[in-house]
């Protein structure tokens, strides 16, 4: 059989695909990329989406579909979500013990448990891992042993979703700091963590981490001067920062958040202006490259 395999966000890779591809290649079959407009050239097609406000419109309904950006409920066959492609990125943890209004996971994947380590992951080769876990830091004896494999083996770890600041203990951070890792990222997504934000920057200061990268989550439940509020802070305490803007049907969003985001995600932006200055800039006729 000639199977197709289309993603619908090509900017990220996809490890429902990715396994869809080794099950069936070892099978003898061929398993391929391909675009809609190829989609009858194949006996079978899979497609996946991450995201719910991609467009799908065009996927006929003889295409198999699947992740989250389709629903929440649809699951790989055993014999294809049991395989490991060792591609250097994917889960050792699945589930998050928060609940969060705007998040998919805990409804998705339940409370947090371990499902894998970083070899089951490692092609042996590389010198960079990629971990989805969505709140890693949850489960601490798991954490320590994906550090230790990390530093056996020499490998650079990308915690590529974040990890939560709220479980930062002095025990973690010496973890964190013992491994070879890709900069790390947190939340700021609610003005009410300011307390628990303050105390993980020190927490992580004290620990020899001086700076991070925090996602802030803006248009959902926050008013403007809420984000800005956060933004000003982490500015200030000499952070990094990136807006994320919610996606969502029920979205917040103006054209204030869309220069929100160019300001901060431009970080030498960020770092060199305020953002009434950005504003002077945009606006008094300076280009902006």
């Amino acid at each position: 059989m000639r199977i197709g395999l289309y993603n619908l966000e090509p900017k990220y890779k996809n490890l429902a695909l990715e396994k869809i591809r080794l099950f069936y290649t070892n099978h003898k079959h061929t398993a391929e990329n391909c675009d809609p407009f190829e989609f009858s050239n194949y006996d079978m097609v899979y497609a996946s989406s991450i995201f719910d406000f991609t467009n799908k419109r065009y996927i006929p309904p003889n295409v198999i579909t699947g992740g989250t950006g389709f629903n929440l409920k649809t699951v790989l066959p055993s014999e294809i979500d049991t395989i490991e492609p060792h591609l250097n990125f994917g889960f050792t943890s699945r589930g998050c013990i928060r609940k969060c209004k705007f998040c998919v996971v805990p409804q998705k994947e339940g409370y947090v448990k371990a499902t894998g380590d970083l070899l089951s992951l490692w092609d042996g080769k590389s010198k960079d891992v990629v971990l989805l876990d969505n709140n890693i830091l949850a489960l601490p004896d798991h954490f320590d042993r994906i550090c230790r494999q990390a530093r056996e083996n020499k490998i650079r770890i990308d915690f590529n979703q974040g990890l939560d600041h709220r479980l930062l203990t002095p025990e973690l951070i010496e973890l964190m700091v013992s491994i070879s890792h890709v900069e790390y990222r947190f939340a700021f997504d609610d003005p009410a963590y300011l307390p628990s934000v303050e105390n993980a920057i020190s927490l992580l200061k004290a620990g020899g981490i001086n700076r991070a990268l925090w996602y802030v989550l803006v248009g959902f439940n926050t008013s403007f001067d809420d984000d800005l509020m956060r933004l000003n802070y982490l500015r200030d305490n000499n952070q990094r920062a990136f807006v994320q803007r919610y996606r969502g049907k029920d979205n917040k969003l103006t054209k204030l958040h869309t220069n929100l985001a160019r300001w901060v995600n431009r970080h030498d932006w960020f770092y060199s202006l305020t953002w009434d200055q950005f504003l002077k800039r945009q606006y008094n006729g300076v280009k902006l490259n």
